[in-house]
């Protein structure tokens, strides 16, 4: 029996579940970094006078960059570990959320989002991959489910930011608290996040016998000894490893969910506080909304993970997609009404984010340990991908005249492309947990 397996069948250790928390933090930073900007956005546009399509394309400069770094920063967990690119991607966010409480116009904050995206790009694939590779099998969707659920808490925690601290100091002391908050969080990354399990026995750095044995015996594995295995250079995996025959039709079905579930969650989460404040509602009430739909979201992919332990992932995932179809129309339709807007904002949040969470736990079980970072980091940047164009399509068509009603029906339809995508993801032994 390998580690893998020991893992996979042994009840998770405190400090299995102390990584896991470790990641969920990191998560919820994204969450207060990347919804930042939304939560700021009234205050940005008249300090800049921007149009629609021009604050369209600043909510998506930080997408911009969270697809490079999906795209480009991920494949590095491959060849030179997980935790030297988690330390690398919450530097790059610490300094682009400093940058962003500096900018002098609209440009300049639009680069530093971008910078800040790049880093963000490249946690969200670190953490993934190190939170399935903590986990054993039983609990692998719950624990993938809690560290997705940061995200949620972060933005209700930027929403609550936003209003007390706009109020008082202006939109630019958000992007200063996330800069300090990230900041502090790389100190506690440096002293304690390990090393990837997996990454350590299948590439084999300097010194992996010693940091394997000390992180075995901090799990309650003090018996187990590594062979000796030549040391070789890590090298990063190849994209066209993803479209050999093994994974070749997962990898496209997860990629066409990834974008689709994106596109919608990006869309909503970004202009709902701006279009519910343009029909009507004060600032602080369109805030309120936005951070009930980041509250749901919490309790989605708890929800989701919770489901996930006990049914097939890909099945639930379906079933969430459908359902958020229907909730996302409902949503809107009732946005006149403020208690029920809350109360479904609070559904929608759940089931979208429920299924981020699902295609957090799909995605790292297609793909090899050596390939894993390069699968998992293409896959959510393929899913930026279309969390750049929601934004950005949103903003154009507003100006174009179209009412608020017809975007979110749109989205809707966006998330039943998921579900045909869900449905021709292949089932075969690569694919561990569906």
């Amino acid at each position: 029996m390998n580690i893998r397996q020991i893992i996979d069948q042994q009840p998770m250790s405190p400090y299995q579940w102390a990584v896991v928390v470790m990641a969920t933090i990191m998560n919820l930073l994204d969450g207060f970094d990347v919804l930042a900007l939304a939560f700021t956005a009234t205050g940005i546009r008249n300090e800049f006078g921007l149009s629609g399509a021009e604050l369209g394309s600043l909510l998506s400069a930080g997408l911009f960059g969270m697809t490079a770094g999906s795209l480009f920063l991920a494949p590095l967990a491959d060849k030179i570990g997980r935790r030297p690119l988690l330390l690398i991607s919450v530097s790059l966010s610490a300094a682009g959320m400093l940058g962003s409480f500096f900018a002098a116009d609209s440009y300049s904050l639009g680069i530093w989002r971008v910078v800040t995206g790049l880093g963000v790009g490249g946690i969200l694939v670190g953490t993934n991959v190190l939170t399935s590779e903590y986990s054993s099998k039983k609990w692998r969707s719950l624990a993938i489910s809690i560290y997705a659920a940061g995200f949620g808490i972060g933005a209700i925690l930027g929403g609550l930011f936003a209003v007390a601290l706009q109020a008082e100091y202006g939109w630019r002391s958000v992007f200063l608290a996330g800069a300090i908050l990230t900041g502090l969080c790389l100190i506690c990354l440096v002293l304690w996040l390990p090393e990837s399990i997996d990454y350590l026995i299948n590439k084999q750095p300097k010194n992996a016998q010693a940091r394997l044995n000390n992180i075995l015996q901090k799990i309650g594995i003090s018996s187990f000894s590594l062979p000796e295995i030549k040391q070789h250079k890590a090298k990063a995996a190849p994209i066209t490893q993803l479209f050999n025959q093994q994974y070749r039709r997962s990898t496209l079905a997860i990629w066409l969910a990834f974008f689709a579930i994106m596109f919608s969650f990006y869309f909503i989460s970004s202009w709902t506080p701006a279009l519910l404040k343009e029909a009507g509602m004060t600032t602080e009430q369109s805030v309120t909304i936005g951070m009930m739909i980041s509250l749901g979201g919490t309790c989605g992919a708890l929800f989701y993970g919770l489901l996930a332990s006990y049914w097939s992932a890909r099945n639930v995932l379906i079933l969430f997609t459908i359902i958020a179809a229907i909730s996302v129309i409902a949503f809107i339709l009732s946005s006149t009404v403020l208690w029920l807007a809350m109360v479904l904002g609070v559904i929608v949040g759940a089931l979208i984010n429920g299924c981020i969470s699902g295609l957090y736990t799909l995605n790292p079980s297609i793909y090899a340990s050596d390939i894993r970072g390069t699968g998992v980091g293409w896959s959510i940047g393929i899913g930026r991908i279309g969390a750049i164009l929601a934004p950005m399509i949103a903003g154009v068509l507003l100006d174009k005249g179209w009412e608020k009603q017809n975007l979110y029906i749109g989205a809707a339809f966006v998330l039943l492309i998921a579900t045909f995508a869900l449905i021709l993801l292949k089932r075969n032994s690569t694919i561990r947990e569906l």
